[in-house]
């Protein structure tokens, strides 16, 4: 099925340029002071792994979506402290002499490894494991936060509403309902869950994502008639357009639309009203008019479940804004990053657990590895983490794969790659994984060796 608004053929991504933005100091305070005081004390050397995951999903959620994975290894390759920052660093009094000569040569070197992007998470799945030294480790902690939060939150909604949405495509339109950069990682992390396209277009320029438009209520409203402004749009775009037909009265812009087009009329949008009850009227309009396949396309404050209400309605695709990157309800994906594994001694010691104990945030020492345990027909039965590299079994899929060695990235997804990675995911989890009703995660995660679930 093609898809139902204005959608152009895709380029291939363009080139991000050699001029991008640092992005060392998009990080906290706090990660500073750590650094200096580590550098005093000579802890600031020690190897240490830091892993990121959620205690807990968002209330009554089955699943979480990775996504992210791609754009953190981009911000992680320019992490970097160029001369502004280490003059605004050093003129505030934020670091010290000592700190900054650290922060002027600093480079990632040591390992991370992490969950395909675009797989599927649950509590306690070690997303991201970072291993390093302390002082290299520790000043990664906010960026990767910031982005995988943003990004998991909105896949995770995404691909409920893709769920919820069946074989009809959705388009992402949310850019005018969140920050401007937000609004790109929304569209690519909305793509990666099964979105079909996306409204803007600087995603498209920065991740090849397909983007479409049809036109606003401002164009009809700019032309002395309606008759005209359906005219005009058809004349620069052909008959395979999408008309806004909600300005005025939506039967009789319908009327206008297939007198005008005939009816090879690609497709119309409506925006507001009893959209049930109006996309009914319609098809029995259009149909009455001969244009039979010409197709009908809804938004306006759309969610997964409003999606799931429609799927009886003879529509033929959605558009969704405010709810898919505001995450429907659920904004950040809870995502920590914490400290699980140290070296003994500031030498190369050997690596021992460690864990906060304090009450209400309890945490589990020790580097992780994953696997997802599957049954003969390959339905994910559960998560299974361990302390040691596991020995995964013929029904068992490993989930942690390297993304970075040494300092240099082995492993960046496309958003092509990650969309095939979650449709498979998705596949693999049982059927009441995929319900909008609340519930428990759809598989327990079991902490091995000693079979607790998490």
């Amino acid at each position: 099925m093609t898809n139902p608004v204005n959608h152009q053929p895709q380029p291939g991504p363009a080139p991000l340029g050699t001029a991008q933005p640092g992005t060392a100091l998009l990080t906290d305070h706090y990660e500073l002071t750590m650094l200096q005081a580590s550098l005093r004390s000579g802890a600031a050397d020690r190897r240490a792994v830091f892993e990121v995951f959620a205690r807990h999903l968002p209330h009554g959620r089955r699943y979480g979506v990775v996504a992210g994975t791609g754009r953190l290894l981009d911000a992680i390759e320019r992490f970097r402290f160029g001369p502004a920052d280490l003059d605004f660093l050093g003129g505030a009094g934020i670091v010290d002499e000592p700190t900054l000569a650290f922060l002027e040569s600093y480079r990632f070197s040591g390992n991370i490894w992490g969950y395909s992007e675009g797989d599927c998470y649950f509590p306690g799945s070690p997303i991201l494991v970072v291993e390093g030294t302390f002082a290299e480790a520790v000043l990664l902690e906010t960026v990767s936060l910031s982005i995988l939060n943003h990004d998991c939150a909105i896949a995770s909604a995404a691909s409920r509403m893709v769920t919820a949405a069946g074989d009809r495509p959705l388009i992402e339109m949310g850019s005018r309902r969140t920050h401007e950069r937000a609004a790109v990682a929304a569209a690519r992390a909305a793509y990666i869950a099964g979105f079909r396209s996306t409204s803007n277009l600087a995603a498209r320029y920065e991740f090849g994502i397909p983007s479409a438009g049809t036109s606003a209520h401002a164009f009809t409203l700019i032309h002395d008639s309606e008759r005209h402004a359906f005219a005009s749009q058809l004349e620069s775009l052909g008959k395979g357009t999408t008309l806004l037909v909600d300005t005025y009265d939506v039967p009789r812009a319908v009327r206008t639309a297939v007198e005008v087009a005939g009816r090879e009329l690609g497709a119309i949008r409506i925006d507001s009203g009893d959209l049930p009850v109006l996309a009914r009227q319609v098809r029995a309009l259009l149909d009455e008019l001969g244009a039979t396949e010409t197709r009908i396309v809804l938004t306006g404050d759309l969610d997964e479940y409003s999606i799931a209400a429609l799927g009886a309605v003879p529509v033929d695709g959605y558009g969704v804004g405010t709810s898919l990157v505001t995450g429907s309800g659920a904004p950040t994906a809870a995502l920590v990053y914490k400290l699980v594994a140290r070296a003994s001694s500031s030498v190369e010691g050997v690596m021992e657990p460690v864990a906060k104990r304090s009450v209400g945030k309890p945490g589990r020492g020790g580097r992780k590895w994953a696997v997802r345990h599957r049954d003969q027909q390959g339905t994910a039965l559960s998560e299974r983490v361990s302390l040691s590299p596991p020995e995964p079994g013929p029904l068992d899929r490993e989930l942690l794969v390297p993304l970075v060695e040494a300092g240099e990235v082995v492993g960046r997804p496309g958003a092509e790659e990650a969309r095939a990675q979650h449709r498979a995911a998705l596949a693999e989890l049982p059927p009441y994984a995929l319900q909008l009703s609340r519930g428990y995660p759809a598989i327990p995660t079991v902490f091995d060796p000693n079979g607790d679930e998490v």
